[in-house]
Parts: structure tokens; sequence; C-alpha cells
């Protein structure tokens, strides 16, 4: 029998992005940007154990209304033997795969830093115009608000506005650090109470 397909969460985004520590200010950008337009954020790091792990993530983004894939940090690691990771393009095909399928509830958005990359890196996309954000926590904030524009209240697509919940954000990282007994914000519990935190500074609901 084929497994039921999850239900989709229309205000729900999944965030394809690095774990990375220098990856880190985008990620508590991306975050505080979302919650911020009135969105929920998802992420693979809220999935636990690694039985079946490939199905949760289908289940995860099949759950969700919206994706997002930055592919800015797709590069050689660094320990030997020097390898490129491919789970985000790997996701991002999972999301495309999902939409292709289910036009009518889902929608897929790429982010990269450098402008004509993506076509040079994934000449299959060629066609959709990725959203550059320069690496920076303001151009994440600008190209989230372009995103989403025919999407959330116009009234919350203010750039400084968003800076400010992003900041807030930023003041609550030590309690979120005593509250966790950790400094890793690449995790689930953390990144629970990153949303909270957004959505307690924007002034609108974080939770599901």
């Amino acid at each position: 029998m084929r497994a039921r397909e999850p239900k989709v969460a229309f205000n729900a985004v999944f965030l394809n992005i690095p774990y990375d520590e220098k990856f880190r200010r985008l990620y508590l950008a991306y975050i505080s940007g979302l919650v911020h337009l009135g969105l929920q954020p998802r992420a693979t790091l809220e999935i636990s154990g690694a039985e079946n792990r490939l199905d949760k993530i289908v289940t995860l983004i099949q759950s969700c209304r919206y994706s997002i894939h930055d592919l800015s940090w797709v590069k050689l690691d660094g320990p030997p033997p020097r390898t490129p990771r491919f789970n985000m393009p790997f996701e991002l095909g999972l999301a495309m795969a999902i939409e292709r399928i289910d036009r009518a509830q889902r929608k897929s958005f790429v982010f990269e830093a450098v402008n004509r990359r993506l076509a040079k890196s994934l000449s299959d996309l060629s066609g959709i115009d990725p959203h550059i954000h320069d690496r920076a926590i303001e151009g994440v904030m600008r190209e989230l608000g372009n995103a989403f524009v025919r999407r959330v209240s116009y009234r919350r697509l203010s750039v400084p506005a968003m800076m400010k919940t992003y900041r807030a954000v930023l003041r609550s990282i030590p309690e979120i650090d005593r509250q966790t007994g950790s400094t890793d914000l690449f995790r689930a519990r953390p990144f629970r109470l990153l949303c909270i935190a957004a959505g307690k500074a924007a002034g609108v609901g974080a939770s599901r």
C-alpha cells in the first residue's frame, strides 16, 4: 500500500542550507527573515536518527509548501580526500521533483552568492533565476522579500524591520546557549528556540 503523503503546511518553508559555523550569520538571517515574514522554517537538523533518513527528508519536503535551497556554499571540504558535499543539490533535486508532481501546492527558490554561477554549476536549471544575496545578511533579507513578495503581508517586507528581528535573535543566543547547554546552534532544539525568539521579536507566532 502506498504511504499517504503528509499534509502540506502552507506557511512552512523547507530550508536547505549548509550547517557550517562559517555560514552561521546567514543561517540566523534565514531564520529571522522567514519568521519575520510570518513563515515557518523547517530543516533536516530536526530529523533524529539515521534510520530511514531519506524517507524522513522526503516527508519533510512534502510537508512544506515552499523550499529554499542555498547553493552558495557548495565547495570542496578540508579533510582529505577533499570532496564536495552534494547534500544540498541532492535535496534541491528532491524538492524540484516533488514540485513537478504537485505544481499547485509547492514552490522552490534557489539562492546563490555569485551572479551567473548557477548556470555553470547546475545547467539543468537553465531558465530559473536564482536569488543573489552576495553572502550578506541584508542580501538574504532583500531576496527573501523578493521571493515571497506576493505571498506575505506587504507591511512585513521592510528590510530594516527584518534586520531588527535579526538583531533581536542575536541577543537571544546567550540565553539559548544557557538553556541548551551548548554553543552549537545547528541542532534541533537551538533551531526551535531561534524560531521562537524570532517570532517574539517580530510579533508573529512561530509555533507548530
